[in-house]
Order: structure tokens, then C-alpha cells, then sequence
């Protein structure tokens, strides 16, 4: 699939198209080659890790074929247009990002264009993926067969009872605790308030 191709899907889910698509499919199409991966995948063999989410990550998505549901695409949100590309059959991985100056160069790639925004538009598209991003070799601290884990793996937490799947829970002490009551959670939960007893309104029929 080209560049055009990708966009044009990437949009459909926008129903617009700005630079940080252009940038996560460039990075997409970048992370893959880096890798000798073909894409679109079709064998779950690419893992991605995007940075943040929003448009970035849709640019990734249509790529590389990668999908939250296909758990192929996973977020570490450091709130960074970035991505780091995994080769789940040889845990080979590159990180990459755009280079610090791609704002200003986008202009020299699309003279015609007078507006920041769509100057970044058609440039992020035309520059050489050299001079638009940064391609660097990384480990990772968790391993790829540990992020994507194992089907079929199941357990309770021995606090709360909750379901935990593809082996997120922690062990503390002997228990096995799900993220959130091992803590810190993300969300806290609320009293709940008794229901007050419903009435209709006047003149309206039951039925």
C-alpha cells in the first residue's frame, strides 16, 4: 500500500486529514522497513507502541495494519509523537520520532503553502524520510512475550474477585491482586447514593 493509499484510509476516520496522521504513517511505513516486515500485517509479527494517542496513532494504525484489537497496537502515553516497532519473532526494535527541526523544514518542501498547518500538510509528505525522522535501535525492559502474553490465561483477583486477563496481575505477599487494588489506580470508586423511589409525573399513565 503507498503513502496515498494510507492516508486516504487514515482520513476516512477523521473525515479530514492533518500532520500527525502524515507523520504516523510515515513512521509506520519507516518502522516496518527498518524491520523487513511486510505491511499491511497479517501475521500479528509487528508489535507497535505509539506514544500517544488521537491522530498519530490512527496514521500508525493504517500503515502498519495494527489494532488494539488484534492487541498488536499498544499506547505507553508519554504524550510524545513517537512509536517504537517490534519484531515479535526476533524482539528486534527501533524507536522512532521526528527530528526536532521537521516544523520549520516542511516549509521548504511545500513553498506554495502560506499556512503553518498545511505547510506541514504536503511537507511531512514530500521530505526525505531522513531529514523527517529519527530512527534509533532500542531494548525493551519488558519483553515482547510478556507484553503480548498468553491466551486462555485467567485468574481472580483476591480482593475485589474481578477478572484479570493476559497475565496483568501482580503478586504481593502471596495474593494475586489486580493492578488496581495492588494500587495506584487510575480511577477511585464512588459511594453510591440510595435510589430515591421513582414517581410519574402528573398525568402521565402507567403502562
Amino acid at each position: 500500500m503507498n503513502l496515498d493509499a494510507i492516508l486516504e484510509k487514515s482520513s476516512s476516520r477523521h473525515r479530514h486529514l492533518c500532520p500527525r496522521q502524515v507523520l504516523g504513517a510515515r513512521m509506520g511505513l519507516a518502522g516496518a522497513a527498518a524491520l523487513g516486515v511486510d505491511v499491511p500485517q497479517r501475521n500479528k509479527r509487528l508489535l507497535v507502541i505509539v506514544e500517544t494517542d488521537g491522530c498519530f496513532a490512527d496514521g500508525v494504525a493504517a500503515a502498519t495494519g495494527c489494532e488494539m484489537g488484534h492487541r498488536t497496537l499498544r499506547l505507553a502515553d508519554y504524550g510524545k509523537i513517537a512509536a517504537t516497532f517490534v519484531d515479535v519473532k526476533t524482539g528486534t526494535a527501533v524507536r522512532i520520532f521526528p527530528r526536532s527541526d521537521v516544523r520549520q523544514r516542511a516549509r521548504e518542501y511545500a513553498p506554495e503553502e502560506r499556512k503553518h498547518y498545511f505547510a506541514q500538510l504536503v511537507g511531512y509528505q514530500r521530505m526525505p524520510e531522513a531529514e523527517l525522522l529519527e530512527i534509533r535501535p532500542v531494548t525493551l525492559t519488558t519483553p515482547a512475550s510478556e507484553i503480548v502474553s498468553r491466551a486462555g490465561v485467567r485468574v481472580n483477583c483476591a480482593l475485589c474477585g474481578e477478572e484479570i486477563i493476559n497475565e496483568r496481575e501482580i503478586v504481593r505477599d502471596g495474593m494475586v491482586l489486580c493492578r488496581a487494588c495492588a494500587g495506584p489506580a487510575y480511577y477511585e470508586e464512588v459511594a453510591l447514593v440510595a435510589e430515591r423511589p421513582f414517581t410519574l409525573p402528573i398525568g402521565a399513565a402507567a403502562d
